[in-house]
């Protein structure tokens, strides 16, 4: 049960906090090009969009759709891909991940599980061993390098699922795709600028 200093509130279905639709905490809100075409094709698909308040300060989020609508090349049967969960550092050690993970589940009770990307990574977000505090565990993995930032470092992407039934069949993912990037979040750290050229802004090692 949440303390009455917490409240998770889905964004998508509450117009007064519409704005985290379209950025995280980290950045001013506001709405692009790529943002707007991945949400139009979403939200009628089953994307969904969480925050939690702390105190009335939005801290924490999770962000997750069936896979056919998913942020990334992940596919699965009845498989609950999650975008992007995270708790701003000054919020850390309240269990706020699980209450989000929690809000999550209690939502998509009927899917087969839970998958996601973890990140043996520079960037503090998508740690692998965050991802596995939550319940999730690698099932594959491709090491990558960047192509524009951080070329001489090496970096592992994981494919990590959490099964929500016994026997569940794990997701796929196509890793040919994964080297491509992302659009949909300019915060993200595998984000591809649309400055960029190359269709792939990873390289699989």
């Amino acid at each position: 049960m949440l303390g009455r200093e917490v409240e998770i509130v889905d964004v998508t279905l509450n117009s007064v906090y519409e704005k985290f639709l379209y950025s995280c905490f980290v950045l001013p809100p506001r709405s692009y090009r790529l943002r707007q075409e991945y949400l139009k094709f979403a939200l009628p698909r089953g994307f969904r969009k969480k925050i939690l308040l702390w105190k009335g300060e939005p801290v924490g989020m999770v962000e997750y759709a069936p896979s056919e609508a998913s942020g990334y090349p992940i596919m699965g049967r009845n498989v609950i891909v999650v975008n992007c969960i995270w708790v701003l550092r000054k919020a850390k050690g309240h269990g706020f991940g699980k209450q989000l993970m929690r809000a999550m589940m209690d939502d998509t009770r009927d899917s087969s599980g839970y998958a996601t990307i973890g990140l043996n990574h520079w960037s503090p977000w998508f740690k692998v061993e965050q991802l596995e505090k939550l319940g999730f565990h690698s099932i594959d993995s491709i090491v990558v390098r960047h192509k524009i930032k951080h070329v001489n470092e090496p970096f592992t992407i994981h494919l990590m699922w959490l099964p929500n039934r016994e026997n569940a069949e794990p997701p796929t993912w196509n890793k040919q795709k994964m080297l491509e990037g992302v659009n949909w979040c300019i915060a993200h750290p595998l984000y591809h600028p649309q400055t960029i050229e190359p269709k792939e802004i990873l390289a699989e090692l």
